[in-house]
This record gives structure tokens, sequence and C-alpha cells, in this order.
């Protein structure tokens, strides 16, 4: 099977520069950095220990920025290497990480075997990590082939995906045997990689939990929290295509009963931003976007934010959340960001992808299902009724929670380091 995947990425190999400059055309890739993905790189690899981090989505490039922060200040690592895939995971990080010599950004080149060894023959890591779900088997069998210890942290495989997998036996465990080490964030991809062919597994839970950015850099500017007042809010995040709808639905129901109500909408995919607007207005709703927030009044409906990475500062402020993906066969988004800013989180049936981590939320009684605009229209004004909760106890209980997961992670990666 692997013949076979090599063979065909040998084939496009004419047409990435073509494809790759279409895609650029159409606004998904960067203007001039898109010819890192042919591994056409300007930066020098100086000497010294790299460890490479490869994520793929904004998530999960914040979710490393702890154990980033840490190799910062590991003597024994000189450069640390993050690759992205997403202009939106390599646009937030670039922000977060500008200031910082000793950490790059590169996109990862296209899983195509010419590009493959000119990148790894640049940057020679010592130590390359991969996070979450990103698998690409020419990428990982080259590592391998130079005996670079490879990693998979915060593993995530769900149902879906496992059954892909399955459909690929012998392949897939020939990839998943070239891990060194598996820390997965759930007993569920626990399980299927163990079916898949993966030796080293440990279980600590999601890395997400420990994520400081969360914490760090959720202050809304003053400028905004006077425009917004002292009106009701509460917030939609991570919604698909008619969950927006929903949204509106909540929001006519609820101004029945409070005329100052304020709801905040943060679309899963922003290049969806245009169609909403326009969906949100054929019912009347005055909405303006976060990009023109000077505009936003006493009569503004919905507030649209239009840019990634905001999602905590408006988590901070409205602390009765929705979390879409969860009414559509999606199988929900990840609760982990609102609850550790002591959220109240709302979501539909669909959350296969995230059950374990919703389980050990409603333990905590911050998650709630709902499945109707009239259901959640009924919860948020209970919860207005009972005013702003205290839930500083569940904070400090997931933060602890956080640190451990964190600790674990840093330990175990050490090991790697100090061989």
């Amino acid at each position: 099977m692997y013949f076979w995947y090599k063979f065909l990425t040998y084939l496009f190999y004419p047409f990435s520069k073509v494809y790759l400059f279409y895609r650029k055309l159409n606004k998904k890739e960067h203007p001039i950095r898109y010819k890192e993905k042919l591994s056409d790189i300007n930066i020098d690899r100086d000497n010294g220990f790299l460890v490479w981090f490869h994520v793929v989505s904004v998530g999960e490039g914040l979710s490393i920025l702890p154990l980033v922060e840490n190799f910062k200040n590991d003597k024994k690592v000189d450069k640390i290497l993050i690759t992205t895939i997403t202009l939106s995971s390599a646009e937030v990080l670039q922000k977060r990480l500008i200031e910082n010599e000793k950490v790059i950004h590169q996109f990862l080149p296209l899983d195509i075997p010419i590009f493959v060894k000119k990148f790894l023959n640049h940057w020679s890591p010592n130590l390359a990590i991969f996070v979450d779900s990103e698998i690409w088997p020419n990428i990982i069998f080259a590592i391998k082939e130079r005996s670079i210890p490879l990693l998979l942290i915060n593993a995530r495989i769900t149902k879906k995906t496992f059954k892909k997998w399955q459909l690929f036996k012998n392949f897939s465990k020939k990839i998943f045997q070239k891990f060194d080490l598996c820390i997965v964030a759930n007993n569920e991809t626990e399980i299927h990689l163990k079916t898949l062919g993966a030796g080293n597994i440990k279980n600590y839970g999601n890395l997400k939990f420990a994520n400081t950015e969360t914490k760090t850099n959720n202050s809304l500017d003053i400028k905004y929290l006077n425009k917004i007042g002292d009106r009701k809010i509460w917030c939609a995040a991570s919604t698909h295509s008619s969950e927006e709808i929903f949204c509106a639905k909540t929001h006519l129901l609820l101004k029945k009963k409070y005329d100052d109500i304020l709801t905040i909408i943060i679309p899963r995919h922003i290049d969806r931003i245009e169609r909403i607007k326009s969906e949100l207005e054929k019912l009347n709703l005055k909405t303006c976007l976060y990009s023109k927030f000077d505009e936003i009044n006493v009569k503004t409906d919905i507030l649209l934010i239009d840019a990634y990475g905001e999602s905590s500062k408006f988590f901070s402020i409205a602390k009765y959340v929705f979390l879409g993906g969860s009414l559509i066969k999606h199988g929900g988004q990840n609760p982990i960001e609102p609850s550790r800013l002591g959220c109240k989180i709302f979501h539909g049936p669909n959350i296969d992808n995230f059950f374990e981590i919703y389980e050990y939320l409603k333990s905590l009684k911050i998650a709630n299902q709902i499945y109707n605009s009239e259901e959640l229209n009924q919860s948020l004004v209970e919860e207005f009724k009972l005013g702003k909760v205290d839930n500083n106890q569940i904070i400090e209980k997931i933060d602890n929670y956080g640190k451990n997961i964190l600790n674990n992670v840093i330990n175990d990666l050490k090991k790697y380091i100090n061989i």
C-alpha cells in the first residue's frame, strides 16, 4: 500500500507548483511563503539541538505553547521549529512567537519525497513531535530512515478516522509502529492506537487542558468593553453551516425578554462570514463585524467575529457559551477553552469526538445538552436570573488537572532530549 501511496505522490510532483499557485490565487496560501511547501527555505539551520513540532490547526498550535515555553528555557534545546499547514494557524502562532529568536515557524512541505528529503536535509531535526492526528506517510518514513526519534502527542483518533485506517490494516500498522512514543488525549484513542499497531502508549489526558495561553491572552480591549456596556451577553462558538440560524432563532426568543441582549457568534470557518452576515440580516438582525467594532451600538443584535484566535476574549466576558458542530453530524468541537475560563457550556447531541471531555465537564456541572432554540433560550434565561456564578473552584480544579497532564508530558519528552 505504501508503494502505491508513494508512487501517486511522485505522479503529483509535476503539478505541485501549479496546485499551490492556484491555491494562492484563491487566498488559501500565503502570497509569498507558499513556496515553503515546496521546501524553498530561506532561513539557515543553526548548529545545536533542534526540536521540531508539527501542528495543523489553531487549537493544536495553541496547545503546544506551554511545551514550547518549557523548551525555550531548556539549555539543551538550541532551536524549536514549528510547522503548520493552514494560514490561520500560522497567523495565530506568529503573533504569539514574534519576539522569540529561539522559535522558527515554517509551512510543512507537501508530502512528496523530493520536498520531504530537501526539508529534512535542511533542518535535520534531533526530535520530531507530531500533534493530534497529523499523519503524513512519506514524512514519517523519511524521519525514521534517518533514525530521528518520532513522537505523537495529544493523539486523537475518532471512530470515523479509525474505521478509515482499518481499511488499510497493514499500511496503518507500518505507520504507527514508526512512532517511538504516542501520548494520547483520551481512552478511545488509546484503544484505537493499540489496534493499529502502536507500541509505546501513554495516557494522561488532553493537553489542551494545560493551555496557559487561554488564561493570559483573554482580555478584551477596554474600548470594546465600553461599547458593549452592561448588556446581557451570550456566545456561540465554532458554529457550522445552519447553526448560525439556530443562534439567530435563540436570539429572537431571548429578545422578547431582554431588549438589550447581545449575541456573539464565532464561526468555525471565517471564510463563511459574508454569507452568515447576509443570512442574519435577512432575519432583520442588525449584525456588526468584529473588524468593524466601531460600528457597534445599542441596536446591534449580533456581533460576528471575523478573526481567528480571539475566542477566549469573548468567553471571558460572555460566560455562557454554546459550542457548535454539535447540532449537526460533525462530532462536536473541543470545549476545553471555555471551560478553563469558567464558562457554562451548552451543546447539541452530536459530541462523539469529545465525549470523554464532556463527561468530565458534566461531572463538574458546567456542561449541558440542548436540542433546540427553545431549550437554549430557557437555559439562558435561567442563567441570567441567577446572575454571575462564582466558578473559581471549578477553574482551579481544571487548572490543576491541566498542570498534571503538562508535567507528565514534559517529563516524557525530556527523556528524548537527554539521550
